[in-house]
């Protein structure tokens, strides 16, 4: 009885945090994922007490002190400026798209996909405009780009934060062995659109921009990048990666000069609390042993061999991974590891497939959302206008990041 209640909560919560809109019903991902946690409390499933105890602090924390840092980056003016110097200096489509591919992934993998979306969007939509583009390969672009570069670090987008927690991988050895899967996917992702797109991607210069240069604050952001720099040092050192972003967050509020809860109006409090709740969610269900079971079923067919159940699992990962998304997925998938052949190995699979699974589908990020929601109005991106890039790019980017992994696991681990 306990196992079927948790398990009907878990797909009532599923349903409520992956539809956009159900009928009479305005409950959003974050209200969805903690009604689901009271759900669990209430039916009998766990305990107050179990609830507080599944939450996993450390990865709160973690993204606490991260939205702290690029709160104040947004502050001081770091991402428009440099979406403005990239529009500025592209010259011509292909070398804008080419550009932006790599700077928006590079840049996801240090200040977290979602941002990099969320502050290049509109400035990219005002200048393919007034340069007499179509505004939606580069928008696909921008989004596909930004899941895919997250993957290179522990911090890069939020499955990664889980995994960097669950796992033990030191930041430094994953960003040695995740940066080839990452270019070699941005590669792949910007030779797909400039394909899928190549009328409206043409080697021309631009007619000319009419963008305003953006407004900075100099002093602000070198202490900003002082403290950023530090913040990723004390990452490759090997120190805990929740305390070094939660003394980078608190230091730079100490040096900024400036009232803090204008940082702390930037920090998505909701995205926390959707954690907190997926937390409780998630144990709940793992209680009850289905998850296991489910591990049993699909076990015999990962075989013996590590390469095998490495891109079996990949694959796997990518449809489950779209099925109840990607931070769920990894939360009920962090008690397989150890099970398989090469436990290390397969953390690197399921970062990389659970994270190249939110470029499937439009809905199958939050960065895609971003994207689609910051132009419907100017730009709408329809679904098959996205599918006919995610699709390839998915498939190819985990191939890809497959045979690279293979080649690790022959030659480094």
């Amino acid at each position: 009885m306990i196992a079927f209640k948790a398990l009907a909560i878990f797909i009532l919560t599923y349903i409520l945090i992956s539809a956009q809109r159900i009928p009479r019903i305005k409950l959003d991902r974050p209200a969805g994922a903690l009604l689901g946690a009271v759900l669990m409390i209430l039916s009998g499933v766990m305990t107050l007490e179990e609830a507080y105890q599944s939450i996993d602090f450390n990865t709160i924390t973690l993204l606490l002190g991260m939205m702290i840092l690029i709160a104040y980056l947004r502050m001081a003016g770091f991402f428009r400026f440099l979406s403005y110097w990239l529009l500025v200096y592209a010259k011509n489509p292909l070398n804008l798209l080419i550009s932006l591919v790599f700077l928006s992934g590079i840049l996801s993998a240090l200040f977290v996909n979602d941002t990099i979306c969320i502050m290049f969007t509109p400035l990219l939509l005002t200048a393919t405009l007034d340069a007499r583009l179509n505004p939606v390969p580069f928008l696909i672009a921008l989004a596909t780009s930004a899941n895919i570069g997250s993957v290179m670090t522990l911090t890069g987008n939020p499955q990664n934060m889980l995994i960097g927690v669950f796992s033990g991988w030191p930041y430094g050895k994953f960003v040695l062995y995740m940066i080839p899967v990452g270019l070699v996917s941005l590669l792949i992702n910007a030779l797909v659109v400039a394909w899928i797109f190549r009328k409206e991607i043409r080697r021309e210069a631009f007619e000319g921009l009419n963008l305003a240069p953006p407004r900075i604050s100099p002093r602000l952001l070198r202490k900003t990048l002082l403290v950023v720099a530090l913040v990723l040092a004390g990452f490759l050192a090997g120190f805990k990666l929740p305390l070094v972003a939660l003394v980078g967050g608190i230091a730079i509020i100490l040096l900024a000069n400036k009232p803090a809860a204008l940082a702390f109006e930037r920090v998505d409090g909701v995205l926390l609390l959707f954690f907190c709740g997926l937390f409780v969610v998630v144990e709940g269900l793992n209680k009850t042993g289905l998850v296991e079971i489910l591990y049993e079923k699909v076990q015999p067919l990962f075989g013996t061999s590590a390469a095998w159940q490495m891109t079996l699992f990949s694959f796997f990962s990518v449809l489950l991974s779209n099925v109840v998304s990607n931070v769920p997925f990894v939360m009920l998938a962090k008690g397989w590891m150890n099970k398989f052949i090469d436990p290390e190995l397969m953390w690197l699979a399921l970062a990389m497939s659970s994270t190249f699974a939110g470029n499937l589908t439009i809905v199958g990020s939050v960065a895609n959302m971003i994207v689609l929601e910051l132009s419907k109005n100017a730009a709408p991106i329809g679904f098959w206008d996205y599918f006919k890039v995610g699709f390839p790019v998915t498939l190819l980017s985990t191939l890809a990041g497959v045979l690279i992994l293979i080649l690790y696991s022959r030659y480094l681990f």
